[in-house]
């Protein structure tokens, strides 16, 4: 019996503590972050990054597991940091703000199911992709997002985006990184050059087992490719939503109409990349099935809330 209380204790950190970081992200870490804090924040991310990384590409053992279990842990740590960030610099975005909060009891839950899968010596082939996508994309955001690469995308992508709209309409000014057409004189910034969801895809496929280079490639080359110009899209019109309407709906443009269609791009876009490459789906189905597991948190969940035995 105590065995089995010193396993359910282990079981509830895992909620307990995301639920800390999430009174941190609202109490401690308020926008906007101290220089301090900032200067501080490369090490959480590349710190659990690159435990990640090593966790999911070596061979799987109680090693491997224990190196994602902290990985996905520290990592997630710097999205405690990010809520009110992305709340407040981007002009009240409640989505992104919720998605981070979100975020943080996603990663812990993938951190629980390695200890479960540890615990049970059950491992979970998916545990492991997730961990390498994870690391992947994060590893090739953040060096860009810290180098001098990123102004230099951000060049790159303002003046494409410019080029697109002055086919279309006429009339806009490029002076990178800014915009401006009519009534709106906007700044391209980092997150609207879509390498988040670029690199999102390249992370998903480069870490499948058994699949080919070719399809790899070919999965990359087809989802890669076309962000990159629907994003041309999406900036050109925020761009000239805001020229013709005025800057009061910049909001309503970037929050809700180029969000809404980013979204059903990327979905679209996945469902084009799992004919080539299907093995993303049954890798997300199977994260989806994790719930199903009997582990000590979903049996809680299932007799005390669901009220089933």
């Amino acid at each position: 019996m105590k065995a089995i209380a010193t396993s359910d204790r282990i079981a509830w950190t895992f909620v307990v503590l995301p639920t800390i970081y999430v009174i941190l992200a609202l109490v401690v870490f308020t926008y906007p972050l101290d220089p301090w804090i900032t200067s501080l924040l490369p090490v959480p991310i590349f710190a659990g990054l690159f435990l990640l990384f090593f966790g999911s590409f070596l061979p799987e053992n109680a090693f491997a597991q224990r190196l994602r279990i902290i990985g996905w842990i520290v990592f997630s740590f710097y999205w405690a940091t990010q809520p009110q960030t992305l709340y407040y610099a981007e002009q009240q975005d409640i989505f992104n703000a919720l998605v981070s909060i979100i975020g943080i009891y996603v990663l812990f839950y993938f951190a629980y199911h390695d200890w479960y899968s540890m615990k049970t010596k059950d491992p979970i082939n998916t545990l492991k992709w997730i961990a390498g996508a994870s690391a992947l994309s994060g590893l090739i955001y953040f060096i860009i997002d810290l180098t001098p690469i990123a102004e230099w995308l951000i060049d790159v992508v303002t003046v494409h985006s410019g080029w697109l709209l002055n086919i279309i309409t006429g009339g806009v000014s490029i002076t990178p990184p800014t915009l401006s057409y009519k009534q709106a004189s906007i700044r391209i910034i980092f997150a609207c050059t879509a390498v988040q969801s670029m690199v999102l895809f390249v992370g998903m496929i480069l870490p499948l087992p058994r699949v080919t280079l070719k399809r790899k490639l070919t999965g990359i080359l087809i989802t890669v490719v076309p962000v990159y110009f629907l994003n041309l899209v999406r900036n050109a019109s925020i761009v000239y939503l805001v020229g013709i309407y005025g800057p009061s709906f910049f909001g309503i443009a970037h929050n809700y109409i180029g969000k809404a269609g980013s979204l059903i791009a990327l979905i679209i876009l996945l469902f084009i990349v799992a004919k080539i490459v299907p093995e993303i789906f049954e890798n997300i189905l199977e994260l989806l099935d994790l719930p199903k597991r009997k582990g000590p948190i979903e049996e809680f969940i299932r007799r005390h809330v669901l009220g089933k035995k």
